[in-house]
């Protein structure tokens, strides 16, 4: 089956040569995808003089990982349905940002974004995407950007309040009869992830599980006064703080001969290096993820061979999510142009992850309009002597 695909490519991706396969141009119709990633071109170039010489700036990396990944998935995926124009755009440029692409009307034959981006600029395309009435898919971010009665927009990396769904799904499934405790610091999200273990345990009026909450305020010798030998003691570490978790960490590696104890982290402990130190020995700590990736596929194969022959070098987690988005939602696109949006756990089959995409009604109207469409699929990852392993 041949591939149909017309490629455009609106920004030069710093000094970095693309190719990608032509394809035939058929009466098919065509679709248009728009790509955002933060590319910083303008702060790379002066003029058409790159500003780095040999070296590449690091806070470009990320997305211009991204893009490539996009660019692998469009040169490569099978189009039955119909032909796509890709155009990428450079989220962080200056002069031609969103907000003047959005005013000068560049953006309106666009039939899908699919973005890396936050903050202003992941509001600025959910509210275009809304007044468009077109798929707006937020491919990195886990935040929902304070997004409501949006149903075009679609979340794939899980936002915090679903992973602590996903943690006490695991905590009720597992450790009904353990002791369970919320440890956390005085903050504002420490104050939101606290507010959405109590909703979820007390959704039927009565607890569901005894979790008593222990305010550390400095001193972690506290923890030692809860602890129990004959019983398996659970600790929530309900902060992204990084201090936080390599201290609470530390304390219960420092008790755990003695009492039965198991740690569970929030998302962003995947990346702290401190607790997979040899230091920390037998203590198995727990944390969630919205994306999985063993990359022994075919896909993560040929993506790894594209991006070497091209880069010399070995993609990250950015390229394979670029990969990912744009090849099964331009698909998804071709395949149900008309009501997309009905049809997101329709995509004719898992590239990595397997996603479960539910609308969340934080904010209820009287249309019933969902707030936006999220991934509520979390993985369950333990760390345990320096090694991660999915559970």
């Amino acid at each position: 089956m041949k591939k149909k695909l017309i490629f455009c490519i609106c920004c030069i991706l710093f000094c970095a040569t693309i190719t990608f396969a032509q394809t035939d141009v058929t009466v098919n119709k065509v679709y248009k995808v728009g790509i955002f990633a933060p590319l910083y071109l303008d702060s790379a170039f002066t003029g058409t003089y790159y500003k780095y010489g040999k070296t590449f700036p690091k806070f470009a990396q990320p997305g211009f990982d991204f893009v490539q990944g996009a660019l692998i998935a469009l040169d490569s995926m099978p189009l039955p349905n119909g032909n796509v124009q890709a155009h990428v755009y450079d989220s962080k440029a200056y002069v031609q940002n969103i907000q003047w692409l959005i005013g000068n009307n560049k953006l309106d034959s666009v039939d899908i974004i699919i973005g890396s981006v936050k903050d202003a600029d992941y509001t600025q395309l959910a509210s275009f995407a809304k007044q468009k009435n077109i798929p707006f898919i937020s491919a990195t971010s886990p935040s929902d950007g304070g997004v409501t009665n949006n149903p075009f927009v679609v979340i794939l990396n899980a936002t915090l309040r679903t992973h602590c769904e996903g943690i006490f799904s695991y905590l009720l499934n597992t450790h009904g009869t353990d002791k369970i405790y919320l440890c956390r610091k005085k903050g504002g999200q420490e104050d939101k992830m606290a507010e959405y273990f109590r909703s979820f345990n007390e959704a039927n009026g009565k607890p569901l599980l005894t979790i008593e909450t222990i305010n550390i305020d400095g001193d972690y010798g506290v923890i030692k006064n809860k602890l129990d030998s004959n019983r398996t003691s659970v600790f929530i570490g309900a902060s992204l703080s990084e201090d936080f978790a390599n201290a609470l960490a530390t304390t219960c590696n420092d008790l755990r001969t003695t009492y039965p104890m198991e740690l569970i982290g929030m998302p962003n402990w995947e990346s702290f290096a401190g607790l997979k130190k040899s230091i920390i020995k037998d203590l198995p700590i727990l944390y969630t993820a919205s994306f999985y990736n063993a990359k022994l596929d075919k896909f993560s194969k040929s993506i790894k061979l594209a991006y070497s022959k091209k880069f010399k070098s070995i993609p990250n987690d950015l390229t394979y999510k670029g990969f990912e988005s744009v090849f099964i939602f331009s698909r998804l696109l071709t395949r149900y142009p008309n009501d997309m949006m009905s049809h997101l756990n329709e995509y004719a089959y898992r590239v990595f992850t397997e996603y479960k995409f539910k609308p969340t009604f934080l904010h209820k109207n009287q249309q019933n309009v969902p707030d936006y469409f999220e991934n509520k699929q979390v993985y369950l990852f333990k760390i345990l002597n320096g090694k991660v392993s999915k559970l």
